[in-house]
């Protein structure tokens, strides 16, 4: 179950907030926390260190074209299925 403070982290980066979503997701050691982290820099520009979160979360890096498909990704796997 994803916690209510990565739920809101993902919120944020739905509307381009990196800065206040980065300051949830470096709070939390979980994977999908480290896949947020990926995204907060990929939207940050920082790609050196967008890959290394992306490689802590266990997931290839697709670069910053497709950030927004990432950040869809993260809602279908991570948002309860009703």
């Amino acid at each position: 179950m994803v916690g209510r403070d990565l739920l809101s982290a993902l919120d944020l980066l739905a509307t381009g907030d990196w800065k206040a979503a980065h300051n949830i997701v470096q709070e939390d050691d979980s994977t999908l926390a480290a896949w947020l982290h990926g995204i907060v820099h990929t939207l940050e520009g920082d790609l050196d260190n967008a890959r290394y979160w992306y490689g802590k979360a266990g997931r290839a890096f697709r670069g910053q074209a497709a950030v927004h498909e990432e950040i869809a990704a993260v809602q279908r796997e991570a948002l309860p299925k009703s």
